[in-house]
């Protein structure tokens, strides 16, 4: 029973707590810090409450792998609908805020103009 959001990507995964009816509980895979097996699994979160759960830890951690790809998968899609911006965000506010300033010049006095080639680490130089 996956429980999913607007994108489709799984905002949890599903568990069942070891007992009599083995009740079927939502976690949110982020909160696990460790899952053993002593000789029932024993999922432990990083806010240290511990969960007995009938799944092996095997069966976790490819529940936890599954949540993690979709979430990727989620994002890259999202991310590959979205149109290229010319400018990063940052360098957009940037540029606002320093307005009609006159370019910085190197240290060394070869300030690139706006002739110059971009250089290979920053395309936008």
């Amino acid at each position: 029973m996956p429980v999913h959001i607007h994108g489709g990507a799984r905002t949890v995964i599903v568990l069942h707590r070891l007992g009599h009816n083995a009740e079927e509980f939502h976690l949110n895979p982020d909160l696990i810090l460790t899952v053993e097996a002593t000789p029932d699994t024993v999922v432990t979160l990083t806010t240290g409450t511990r969960f007995v759960v009938a799944e092996s830890p095997v069966r976790v951690a490819e529940e936890v792998r599954t949540w993690r790809t979709d979430i990727l998968r989620d994002a890259l899609s999202r991310r590959r609908d979205e149109a290229p911006s010319g400018r990063s965000a940052m360098a957009r506010v940037v540029s606002s805020r320093i307005g009609d300033r006159p370019p910085l010049t190197a240290v060394d006095g070869n300030a690139p103009t706006e002739d110059s080639p971009p250089t290979a680490d920053h395309p936008e130089r």
